[in-house]
């Protein structure tokens, strides 16, 4: 693919890819799903954490933070599969007042919660979802849509991924 098709399949700016593609930028979760989306990879795929053998281990220290919150919240991509099919497992910690939002993602993508502390407000197209600790949710997340820590404590939650091409 070729430094003009990239951006024109991706929707992310020339310079930002060249940028990327130099290692100067530090693109956002929802950049790098753009650009796995176009290249028919997983943001996985793309960080290094999907591997061939049939079933491998992924240690700690080799597990990447994705998305920072202003106030130190994390989102860490904990596994995931090579795309454009794949499945990706995400770790997510909020501070009260932090949020992140997505442009939403392609068709047939659906999105697996479970939140272990706090609760989650969880917004997808015109839906509000205000997600317990001890629940789960599932949503199509062909949408825009958002995460955020309306409380006064700690977020917590696992999030699943899986992108389904038709």
């Amino acid at each position: 693919m070729t430094l003009d098709e990239l951006p024109r399949r991706s929707g992310v700016s020339k310079g930002m890819v060249v940028e990327i593609e130099k290692c100067t930028a530090n693109p956002s979760i929802g950049i790098l799903c753009k650009i796995a989306t176009a290249l028919g990879l997983s943001v996985a795929d793309i960080v290094n954490v999907t591997e061939a053998p049939s079933a491998h281990i992924i240690h700690s220290q080799d597990i990447p933070t994705l998305w920072t919150g202003d106030l130190g919240g994390t989102a860490r991509l904990l596994a995931g599969t090579s795309g454009p099919d794949m499945i990706e497992l995400w770790r997510w910690q909020m501070h009260p007042g932090e949020s992140f939002a997505s442009q939403g993602h392609p068709q047939g993508t659906l999105e697996l919660f479970h939140v272990e502390k706090g609760t989650l407000k969880y917004v997808v197209g015109e839906t509000e979802l205000v997600i317990p600790a001890g629940s789960s949710a599932v949503a199509k997340t062909d949408v825009p849509h958002s995460y955020s820590n309306a409380g006064r404590s700690k977020l917590v939650f696992t999030m699943s991924v899986t992108e389904m091409h038709q």
